[in-house]
């Protein structure tokens, strides 16, 4: 317990009015770091997926193709997915920026990542996934994934950020999803016709760079359903 005069400055750097300052460093850090990667694509799923599994071995081949089109690879710095793909960004030659979080539970630094980042607030680390990115492609995971989907296309909706590609990689995973916001929130009016057309669902991670690369040239969307 701290007793005296220090008492005070260590109930404030407990308070709120401090964490602003925390925030403010942890802001102003981050941007400073990934102000300069150029195009960049940040790549989204589940930190559970085996290194032996389809999926890593389709996120490390998607993430290096990026890398020898020039787009930095940004995830978010764990295991699964996010390994996956800062390896397949790295072996590439590419910059690879792993922007990590501590959690209770799975999400520990892969050692793929040559831009590590560590944020103590969620929400600063979502911000740099989409301020510095020029799409986003979705590998399957779980709530963290789908929370980011959805982030992604309210952002796009709203024009609080450019219209960017968004690539859901894995057919079996994601058609259901898409499938549903075709039949209910588009046939109901409940969006426009033309939110889902920046969408693309595909296996190949070929046709997802390309999909990404079309888009940020400026060319019209044509989405992949192969």
């Amino acid at each position: 317990m701290v007793t005296g005069p220090n008492r005070e400055l260590a109930d404030f750097t407990a308070q709120d009015p401090w964490r602003i300052f925390r925030i403010m460093a942890e802001f102003v850090d981050s941007f400073e770091s990934l102000s300069n990667i150029g195009r960049a694509v940040t790549v989204f799923g589940s930190a559970r997926t085996p290194v032996d599994s389809l999926w890593y071995n389709k996120a490390r081949a998607t993430s290096a193709l990026l890398a020898q089109n020039k787009y930095a690879v940004i995830t978010g710095g764990g295991g699964g997915i996010m390994e996956a793909s800062n390896r397949g960004a790295a072996e590439a030659g590419g910059v690879s920026v792993g922007l990590n979080i501590q959690l209770p539970h799975e999400q520990k630094p892969n050692p793929f990542s040559n831009l590590p980042l560590h944020f103590r607030y969620f929400f600063i680390r979502k911000v740099c996934f989409v301020k510095y990115a020029s799409g986003f492609i979705l590998f399957p995971g779980g709530f963290g994934t789908l929370d980011e989907f959805f982030e992604a296309v309210t952002l796009i909706q709203t024009e609080r950020i450019t219209r960017f590609p968004v690539v859901c990689m894995g057919h079996e995973y994601w058609d259901g999803l898409i499938e549903w916001m075709q039949k209910r929130l588009r046939a109901e009016g409940l969006i426009s016709p033309n939110d889902l057309d920046l969408i693309c669902v595909t296996d190949d991670p070929a046709q997802a760079v390309e999909f990404v690369a079309r888009i940020t040239q400026g060319k019209p969307a044509q989405p992949v359903t192969v």
